[in-house]
């Protein structure tokens, strides 16, 4: 490989795709115009020249791309008219992710994603489109690390005797239903929808809102619940996909992360690189006693459709949590079920802070729309008692150099860190907590993409904040 070599041809085709379908929006909009002004003769030839353009860039940046290993060194040259170098070091190296989607398995190639530590929030190198044994070559020469997740049909039944888990249909599914996308869903709709209704119409909405009003409440209903129930099944549909065939596997200080049934993504997860471990547990997951669990990873990046955190595993039951860390990172294990909580007069602040805008919603529409005072009642009692809850589940617990801390906003997190991985430790104090022997903590890691990850307690009590800050502040 210290020759140059060119991407796999196919990366003419990946690059044409990118750019037109980055464009489609804009070409839709003039079409549109185009048609609404009888200009598409005029249309036609400009989306010609258009993508005849986009077909030559494409071609030319294929043809000027070369990439090659010498001296320790990934050295890329690319650029049309500017002629750019890139030399990345060995050292430097952080992870190496391998990633296919429905084209790269088409032609039995991968993309190969390196980052290092200074990555920020794109990739350091991206290969779009090389042989899949040339991917596998590239890894094992830049990594110099057994390869132990098997990539292909040709190393199944090898057996590699490494610690593995895999997540079964049965799990994942669960993972899909208890996901909570739905709401994430109907917003991207919503998004969508605001963004073409200056295309659409205004007899349209008429005739729409005529039908709508004609219907029963009864058919309104099911149609309420139609959409609910189609927007759920895509939920679980694009968790499925999004982490199907989930395999972690452990070999040396690496964590081998593979999953995806359009998009295979294989993800290198150095266990030095870990910062945090953090176990999820969702609204709708914690009834059933299933979790998920994450880690905290320093540098990396953060990719199209890439969660901030890293998932070690989507959903698990609570109860397996520790043989799993026992598996993949021992010195994660925590005593997790015996936290130090908040005093009794923490509880008040937290009912005030999750209640007080619902209380001021509900005293104007007692005056004004009096009808209405339902819809405000109804959420108030919600809030209460999330309010209940973030009191009661938040707490803390020192292990000599291990530090757990539990919180809530909407999900109850459990985060395990040690006082090496800990930036920055701050303690908050207004008045009003200060007459109540109150306080709040944050402490501060390294996240993805080289930013910080804050994990913030309020209304601790002051005897407690005092024991942190001395094991914060306490050097060997």
């Amino acid at each position: 490989m210290s020759k140059k070599q060119r991407l796999h041809p196919a990366a003419i085709f990946f690059t044409l795709l990118k750019t037109i379908k980055e464009l489609v929006f804009s070409i839709g909009v003039i079409g549109f115009l185009a048609f609404k002004d009888a200009g598409l003769i005029y249309f036609l030839i400009g989306t010609s020249v258009l993508i005849l353009a986009v077909v030559v860039f494409s071609a030319l940046s294929w043809y000027r791309y070369t990439y090659r290993l010498e001296e320790g060194e990934l050295r890329i040259e690319y650029g049309i008219l500017i002629r750019k170098k890139r030399y990345i070091s060995k050292n430097r190296i952080q992870s190496i992710d391998l990633t296919q989607n429905i084209g790269h398995r088409i032609f039995k190639l991968v993309k190969v994603n390196i980052e290092t530590a200074g990555s920020g929030v794109g990739t350091e190198a991206s290969l779009k489109a090389v042989k899949l044994e040339m991917g596998e070559a590239l890894r094992e020469e830049l990594k110099t690390v057994q390869k132990p997740i098997e990539n292909d049909e040709r190393n199944e039944g090898t057996n590699y005797n490494l610690p593995k888990q895999k997540i079964t249909t049965k799990r994942l599914f669960l993972a899909g239903t208890t996901s909570g996308s739905i709401g994430i869903l109907f917003v991207i709709m919503t998004f969508l929808f605001s963004e073409l209704e200056q295309f659409i119409p205004d007899s349209y909405y008429e005739n729409t809102f005529q039908t709508i009003i004609s219907f029963s409440i009864i058919i309104i209903a099911v149609l309420i619940l139609a959409l609910l129930l189609i927007l759920w099944l895509l939920g679980i549909a694009g968790t499925m996909i999004k982490f199907g065939k989930f395999t972690i596997t452990k070999n040396n200080e690496e964590l081998f992360i593979t999953r995806g049934l359009l998009e295979k993504k294989q993800t290198t997860i150095p266990i030095r690189r870990i910062q945090a471990v953090g176990i999820d547990e969702s609204i709708l997951r914690q009834p059933l006693g299933y979790v998920t669990v994450y880690a905290e990873v320093a540098g990396g990046t953060i990719e199209k459709g890439e969660d901030f955190s890293t998932i070690l595993f989507p959903i698990m039951k609570k109860s397996e949590v520790d043989g799993f860390l026992n598996k993949f990172l021992p010195d994660y294990v925590s005593n997790r079920n015996d936290l130090i909580g908040l005093p009794e007069n923490a509880k008040t602040f937290y009912i005030i802070r999750s209640t007080i805008l619902l209380l001021i919603a509900l005293i104007a529409m007692l005056f004004f729309i009096p009808q209405f005072i339902w819809v405000p009642t109804i959420l108030l009692l919600i809030c209460l008692y999330m309010g209940l809850l973030r009191y009661k589940d938040a707490g803390f617990r020192i292990d000599h150099e291990q530090l757990t801390l539990r919180y809530r906003v909407i999900n109850r997190k459990t985060i395990i860190l040690f006082h090496k991985r800990i930036q920055s430790f701050e303690k908050k104090q207004h008045m009003i907590q200060k007459n109540a022997s109150l306080a709040t903590i944050k402490t501060s890691i390294v996240s993805k993409f080289g930013t910080g990850k804050h994990y913030k307690i309020k209304d601790l009590a002051v005897e407690d904040i005092m024991e942190l800050t001395s094991w914060y502040s306490y050097r060997d």
